[in-house]
């Protein structure tokens, strides 16, 4: 596979940019704006095969990351079990991380390298410099990552939904089962 950065027409910054104004990233941004947070951005190189963040973490979760290029595996533990289960795959132009930039909060995924990655990360330091420098990008850099997270929040609450209705669904099927096995155990054997 060619690595985008072999292309000679493009910076690597402005490819950066370019995939942090995509629908999956962060359309609300402009090219221009983009490429000052791109400043503030360091490349990072991920091999094929490493977990680079694991649900729960506490520690070094204060970053967010542009896949610029390969697939990222985002796996969930199920609780009480010893498994976890593929949630996503992300590739290019995909955002990893935004609570942790903002919050600093424990992981609430594993993110693994399916193939090698090439990103740019968003420290949180970078992000308090940006806003600090340049706080009009910055502001607008928060605000289009909160939409992101609320578009994120709704879709989740839209899947909760659909889940808590087949719950039901399946627990009136139940109960219809347990009511005709009550009424022959009252009846007795033929």
């Amino acid at each position: 596979m060619t690595s985008i950065f072999e292309n000679p027409e493009l910076a690597p910054e402005e490819v950066a940019a370019r995939m942090l104004v995509t629908p999956s990233a962060l359309d609300d941004l402009t090219l221009a704006d983009a490429m000052k947070v791109v400043g503030y951005m360091r490349p990072k190189r991920i091999k094929a095969g490493t977990v680079f963040i694991r649900e729960g973490e506490v520690q070094q979760n204060d970053y967010m990351l542009l896949v610029l290029e390969g697939d990222i595996s985002v796996e969930n533990d199920l609780p009480g079990l010893h498994e976890s289960v593929v949630v996503n795959i992300i590739g290019p132009g995909h955002l990893i991380g935004e609570m942790g930039v903002l919050d600093g909060a424990p992981r609430s995924a594993t993110c693994t390298a399916t193939t090698d990655i090439a990103a740019a990360v968003l420290s949180r330091t970078a992000l308090m410099r940006l806003l600090k420098d340049q706080p009009r990008v910055g502001a607008k850099l928060l605000l289009a990552i909160s939409k992101r997270m609320a578009d994120r929040l709704r879709e989740t609450t839209r899947k909760l939904k659909t889940f808590a209705q087949m719950n039901k669904a399946l627990q009136q099927e139940l109960q219809v089962v347990m009511n005709s096995r009550t009424k022959i155990g009252r009846r007795g054997p033929p």
